[in-house]
């Protein structure tokens, strides 16, 4: 299954942009007294190496199958999900951990252009993660939506610190860790998303039920086909952005083989045709002994 030039060339974008709004916003912090600022920063220089593997993981993931592996490599694109959801957990982690310790240490507050490169940081990094959450979403890609969380962290805990700088500046004595405590807010909703990040990959990977309405069409699609009397049965793994099909066919119980065989084939032709990032459909005939009557379409 391939992926378009224009969906990689994004990846690329979001390293490049981590790349050079890290540069920004340490330096920032550094010159503006803001803790907060640097620690996002530092974020942003974990979120290059996420990215990277995240994309790396996601491309390898679109290889064909081949004599080692015959689904193809679907579910290290999974495991990317797995990746950035864990990721996501341990820079909340380390950020609120960093909070904690600057709230609990006096210090002055941080200068007011701090709050303007935050400004533009939410701007750009909310750009960015719509982006590619559009894109996850079209591919229903596990790995790709951690990704666009990652940015969205980075836009949330700005914003947070934002506020908390705000606060700080107009509260003057007494509110300079507003920031920090800003940052600290904004962890809890960095974990509870890579906390969902995470569970849905495992779920893939432990091939977790599908949406039931695309199990339903699917059984739809293959009871139009002509010599099909009912699906008893219908299966779908998640592999990656592909799905595997098991579908139990009830035929007529005195059908020839050869004839099952070609109703078998349309099915699955026909089931592949309605939905393309579906990668293989395995039929199973199964003998219908109701009246010949009531078997004729």
């Amino acid at each position: 299954m391939s992926i378009s030039r224009d969906t990689l060339a994004l990846g690329l974008l979001a390293i490049c942009v981590n790349a050079a709004l890290m540069l920004v916003k340490i330096t920032t912090g550094v010159l503006g007294n803001s803790y907060a600022l640097i620690a996002d920063g530092i974020e942003s220089a974990s979120d290059i190496f996420s990215s990277l593997i995240t994309w790396a993981g996601f491309q390898l993931s679109l290889r064909p199958p081949d004599e080692n592996h015959p689904y193809g490599h679907g579910k290290i694109e999974s495991l990317a999900g797995m990746f950035s959801g864990c990721s996501l957990i341990a820079a909340a982690g380390v950020i609120a951990n960093n909070s904690i310790q600057e709230i609990l240490t006096p210090h002055h507050a941080p200068a007011w252009f701090t709050l303007l490169v935050l400004i533009v940081v939410v701007i750009i990094k909310e750009v960015l993660s719509r982006r590619i959450l559009a894109v996850a979403d079209s591919l229903d890609s596990a790995a790709l939506k951690g990704d666009a969380w990652h940015h969205r962290s980075d836009a949330i805990t700005s914003a947070a610190a934002g506020v908390g700088i705000a606060i700080a500046l107009i509260g003057g004595k007494g509110f300079e860790a507003a920031d920090d405590w800003g940052a600290l807010v904004a962890c809890v909703i960095i974990t509870i998303n890579g906390v969902l990040i995470l569970r849905g990959s495992l779920h893939d990977v432990l091939d977790g039920n599908v949406d039931a309405l695309l199990v339903e069409n699917v059984k739809d699609v293959a009871s139009g086909v002509t010599s099909v009397i009912d699906v008893e049965k219908c299966r779908i793994r998640k592999s990656g952005i592909a799905y595997f099909v098991e579908l139990h066919v009830q035929v007529a119980s005195y059908m020839a083989v050869q004839d099952g065989h070609t109703v078998g084939h349309q099915v699955k032709s026909e089931v592949m045709k309605a939905y393309p990032r579906i990668a293989d459909v395995t039929v199973h005939l199964e003998p219908c002994s109701l009246d010949p009557k009531l078997q004729e379409k």
